[in-house]
């Protein structure tokens, strides 16, 4: 048996009842994508998107739904990638990552100067493809890499890589992750190399790796590797989990990559478990506020998408869920605390379930557990709807 979770990063279903204390009061993801444009996904909504609970004000709601739909709230403190996916994998965070809307302590800098033997411009909060346009070329005559955070628990190091070699920008990140410990704790750090095209552009690559925490305690990935069971990532997962439960980890180009290499998994024979996270409705929609190209790359996910239910085998399952909202309408530029949605289909699923309203991410982990295990393992937190879902 197997399941099988695609991670639609960033597709939020609307503000949490507690959004106004993060800033985010108004914030609808999905719902203002359909208020800007006319957006064409049969295929989700079909399996029933469109049915959750207030989600686009029911404008993309069917008849009868084939599948299981629902929408859940972020029982942990936070909006950020770490937060939602440890929280959908069995962990409540209590304590939100620190973060520096000032930028680092002068201290933190002296010591990361040190020990990289490079200078850093920037320390300031902003927009990762805005810094690099702005300081690009005192980077570029200089050689001193770019250092900038958000309003997120991150501290991002970008560079060209004609001037800073990718392995040497990867090595730059690794020391400055065991720095950021303790009091300068810190979610991640994310090495944000860029290249200039053809047309003098500055752009960033697809070698984009973070390098994140370990969580404090046993997740889904960790019950079910333990087990014997392969836990196959695609995309950014392993980074988010630092690889703790992983037993098979792939990187992606793209939101595109990251479909063919989820179908790739699925067509192999094994037990277990296949997350996948498309993050390019985040990194490059979301964040920079671009409805359009958020629209068209729902509507490239959900035209591939017969595909990967084409491969599923008989017993497997998969859940389509996204991690935290990224209003592309909202000020700013990062992350919005939202509901966020889960969608499910297989030949084991029944039809048309609607589960309303949960209180937890975590409960479509201990789902997956309780799936995977036959009910003798159980995520920390969390409350599984198996016995609602499976015929």
């Amino acid at each position: 048996m197997r399941a099988i979770i695609i991670v639609l990063d960033s597709l939020g279903l609307g503000e949490l009842p507690d959004a106004a204390s993060y800033g985010d009061k108004g914030a609808d993801t999905l719902g203002h994508i359909v208020d800007n444009y006319s957006l064409k996904i049969p295929n989700m909504r079909s399996i029933g998107l469109g049915n959750i609970e207030n989600a686009a004000g029911g404008r993309l709601a069917v008849e009868m739904p084939t599948g299981i739909y629902g929408r859940f709230a972020e029982k942990s403190t936070g909006k950020d990638t770490i937060t939602g996916h440890w929280e959908i994998a069995g962990i409540e965070t209590k304590v939100p990552f620190k973060t520096y809307h000032d930028g680092f302590p002068q201290e933190l800098m002296d010591q990361f100067v040190r020990v990289t033997g490079r200078g850093y411009i920037g320390n300031l909060v902003a927009s990762g493809t805005e810094i690099i346009e702005q300081l690009g070329d005192e980077h570029e005559r200089t050689g001193k890499v770019i250092v900038y955070t958000s309003a997120d628990s991150v501290f991002q190091v970008a560079a060209n890589t004609d001037v800073v070699p990718l392995e040497e920008l990867y090595d730059i990140c690794a020391k400055a992750r065991k720095l950021l410990t303790g009091k300068y704790s810190c979610g991640r750090v994310i090495a944000r190399p860029y290249m200039i095209g053809p047309d003098g552009k500055r752009t960033r690559t697809a070698d984009r790796r973070d390098y994140a925490v370990s969580p404090p305690e046993k997740t889904m990935l960790d019950l079910l590797s333990e087990r014997g069971q392969k836990v196959y990532t695609v995309g950014k997962i392993s980074d988010i989990f630092n690889g703790s439960g992983v037993t098979k980890a792939v990187h992606i180009e793209s939101n595109d990559d990251g479909i063919t290499k989820t179908i790739e998994a699925i067509n192999m024979e094994f037990d277990g478990l296949i997350f996948t996270n498309l993050v390019d409705f985040d990194s490059k929609f979301g964040h920079r506020r671009d409805i359009t190209g958020y629209a068209q790359a729902l509507e490239e996910y959900d035209a591939r998408l017969p595909e990967i239910i084409d491969a599923l085998k008989g017993d497997d399952v998969i859940f389509m869920c996204s991690d935290h909202g990224n209003d592309p309408r909202h000020s700013g530029y990062d992350h919005t605390r939202e509901y966020i949605f889960c969608i499910g289909t297989g030949n084991m699923l029944k039809e048309n379930v609607d589960l309303g309203t949960r209180n937890s991410f975590a409960d479509i982990g201990a789902t997956i557990t309780d799936f995977l295990t036959d009910g003798s393992e159980k995520t920390a937190i969390g409350e599984s709807f198996k016995s609602i879902i499976f015929k």
